[in-house]
């Protein structure tokens, strides 16, 4: 049994990956279970002191990592996280505008946000067992991630100022047209049962809950996407790689409810994001050039670019309010 435990899986002893997974797993029981039992509204300072709590425990493991597998690994896990940390602060405005356009109340925000999240487990797994594979057989293909990277950070920099209208997404359109959706929320319930309209026989149909979950579980994929790569471009070990997104993800569910309610006031933050990801996509074609860069040097500059841009935005919207959003119109029922 002991020889199991310490036998590698993706380049780590499984016993590390099952401390991870047993950390995780507590966390969402306490979350879901204890915490946050129930609907109801998550207020700011609420929120404020359960993502407190998240970065802790991911520090603590950043800690433990460290004293596991030495200061490179942990360097590099923090350096991991706080690039997903940023990155997922846009994801946030992205969820917010989902809610609006839906109609989603604050107090039923959490549950789609939790249920979100197990699915992101899975699919940031997914996508990350995929990554490391192609790195491992193919080697040049890490250049193709920083040249992607370099290219959304272009691109997000061009597009920092335009506000996405979700009422054009495709996923948006094709569930409206292809599934039985009620007008209204139904409760916390993501699908019910009631009559059909032409036959009055009962048939299942969605609401606009489950729509809102949908919605957000691809927007982590598109973002990921982005963060995946990012990560790989700091390093190839999948245990720091996975256990990094994790934690930065778990924690972003509980900052949701405090941005959210400020995201007036970080309206030049996507350029900060634009320039740590052209600054990791860079790295990866300036090691044929001055050698690899040092995780720590890679951690501050991240660090720095973040600060920077949280306090250049704070600055630029001292005073400023947040502009009154309208109901949203309801979500048309298919015939």
């Amino acid at each position: 049994m002991m020889n199991l435990l310490h036998s590698p899986w993706l380049g780590t002893a499984l016993w590390l990956w099952l401390v991870f997974a047993a950390v995780v797993l507590t966390l969402l029981a306490l979350d879901l279970g204890l915490l946050n039992r129930g609907d109801r509204e998550i207020g700011v300072k609420r929120s404020l002191v359960l993502s407190a709590g998240y970065i802790s425990v991911a520090l603590l493991f950043g800690g433990w990592v460290w004293w596991m597998l030495g200061a490179q690994s942990a360097t590099e896990y923090i350096t991991g996280f706080l690039i997903e940390k940023s990155l997922s602060l846009d994801n946030v405005f992205v969820i917010a505008l989902i809610f609006s356009t839906l109609g989603i109340p604050r107090q039923y925000q959490h549950r789609v946000l939790f249920w979100g999240i197990l699915g992101v487990i899975v699919l940031r797994a997914l996508m990350i067992g995929l990554g490391a594979a192609l790195i491992h057989e193919f080697a040049g293909i890490l250049y193709v991630f920083g040249a992607f990277l370099v290219f959304t950070g272009v691109r997000m920099w061009m597009a920092a100022d335009h506000e996405p209208d979700m009422n054009d997404s495709v996923l948006l359109k094709f569930l409206r047209k292809h599934l039985r959706i009620t007008p209204q929320l139904e409760g916390n319930a993501f699908v019910v049962t009631r009559p059909d309209p032409a036959t009055g026989a009962p048939v299942r149909w969605f609401t606009p809950l489950f729509i809102a979950l949908c919605m957000v579980e691809l927007i982590d994929l598109v973002f990921a996407v982005d963060s995946v790569p990012a990560i790989f471009a700091i390093t190839d070990n999948p245990f720091i790689v996975y256990t990094s997104n994790i934690f930065a993800i778990l924690g972003l569910r509980a900052l949701y409810f405090a941005l959210a309610a400020m995201i007036h006031r970080f309206a030049y933050l996507k350029y900060a994001l634009a320039l740590i990801l052209v600054f990791i996509g860079s790295k990866i074609f300036l090691v044929n050039i001055i050698g690899k860069i040092p995780p720590a040097l890679s951690l501050s500059v991240t660090a720095a670019l973040l600060v920077g841009g949280i306090v250049v935005s704070l600055w630029k919207t001292r005073g400023s309010t947040p502009e009154p959003s309208g109901e949203s119109p309801a979500t048309p029922v298919r015939g």
